[in-house]
């Protein structure tokens, strides 16, 4: 089973050329790699988010194998959907799934589901690869679609069943959250509200991060998967995380009263 580019040509370019030079435009040779246990990194499209998504991917170490949780922006009849067999094709080639640690996932909890049909038309995932596969072409991957229904006890548990998992598994793994930050407020407010997310992620606590989104209405579309990494990054030893890049898009448009915002952090 290959599941094919659904946003190449439209979030970032499908001629393989021009996406590495265009990736290349975004990574930072000068800063030292580190070893961590995730990141939180964007999915727009790359003009606007993919310097944030550099940074962050050229601060730490990519092992042979990630685990990508995205956001569903549609309606999954799942409320966490493993891709657990196959491969994902980008311009820069295929990406294996990493299918022996995607059925210890899918067997350590029954609420992770078996579906890659859940997988076809969303971009959440699907833009972290190229990123990945330009900085280790051995990449394999397990991709990981959390529904907007799940709530934090399905998070927690989650989380922890992720991280048995890894354990099991027994080789490196980069735990990775695609995630994007406020929508379509002003680049003040984007802020504001940001940096409060933003603080529950470096303290690594995936509690407070679903309770202050929820309760200021923060729309970071991928705070879920974000949490869901936190508690399995603290259950795999992780201590903090630490602010890699922040920007919004009006830093590219020009326009700073409606932005979304983008953050890049490191969790180690």
């Amino acid at each position: 089973m290959k599941r094919r580019s659904y946003v190449a040509g439209y979030f970032y370019p499908d001629d393989p050329d021009e996406l590495r030079r265009l990736i290349g435009s975004f990574v930072r040779e000068d800063i030292p790699r580190i070893k961590a246990a995730g990141v939180v990194s964007p999915h727009a499209g790359y003009i606007y988010s993919g310097p944030v998504a550099g940074r962050v991917y050229s601060a730490v170490e990519i092992p042979d194998t990630a685990v990508i949780l995205g956001p569903a922006h549609h309606h999954i009849s799942s409320l966490l959907a493993i891709y657990n067999t196959g491969s994902w094709l980008t311009p820069l080639g295929e990406v294996p799934v990493e299918s022996r640690l995607a059925d210890l996932i899918a067997d350590e909890t029954d609420l992770v589901t078996r579906d890659p049909e859940a997988h076809r038309k969303e971009h959440s995932i699907e833009v972290q690869l190229p990123f990945l596969q330009y900085f280790n072409p051995k990449i394999s991957v397990v991709p990981i679609m959390v529904s907007h229904s799940a709530d934090w006890p399905v998070l927690r548990e989650f989380g922890q069943a992720l991280a048995e998992a890894i354990k099991k598994y027994g080789e490196p793994v980069l735990l990775v959250a695609s995630t994007d930050m406020s929508h379509y407020v002003s680049q003040k407010m984007a802020e504001q509200l940001d940096f409060k997310a933003i603080s529950f992620i470096e303290k690594l606590d995936p509690e407070g991060l679903f309770r202050v989104v929820t309760e200021y209405g923060i729309s970071m579309c991928g705070f879920q998967p974000t949490a869901a990494l936190l508690e399995a990054a603290r259950n795999l030893g992780a201590r903090e995380g630490k602010l890699i890049s922040y920007q919004t898009s009006g830093e590219v448009t020009g326009d700073y009263r409606e932005v979304v915002g983008y953050a890049g952090l490191a969790i180690v």
